[in-house]
């Protein structure tokens, strides 16, 4: 099977891809296989940051970080798809996150 990357696929295909990765990693929630489904749900993720704009997300702002209430992340820059900073409230170490995990404080809760 030749599979596309994100990148290359129509927002209908991707739509596809995290319906299909969604189910699998209901599947896999059900079965008790933890890992499978954390593998699933980040692919997932990953799909819908190809389906977002990254000029939504701006450096210097912060943002809630989805599926991690409660914590929020300062943007320092962006890299393809990812938003590469450090979480507010712990300690400063640089990390990235999909930009699909990053929700706007200005545009709700």
């Amino acid at each position: 099977m030749n599979e596309k990357n994100y990148s290359e696929m129509t927002e209908h295909e991707l739509r596809q891809e995290i319906a299909r990765l969604k189910e699998k990693a209901r599947k896999a929630e059900q079965l008790g296989i933890v890992n499978e489904f954390a593998v699933y749900e980040r692919k997932a993720l990953m799909a819908q940051a190809y389906m977002m704009d990254p000029k939504e997300i701006e450096p210097g702002e912060v943002y809630r970080i989805l599926g991690d209430e409660g914590n929020f992340f300062r943007v320092d820059y962006l890299k393809g798809r990812f938003a590469w900073g450090h979480r507010l409230g712990g300690e400063l170490h640089t990390e990235a996150l999909p930009i699909s995990m990053l929700q706007n404080l200005k545009k709700g809760k």
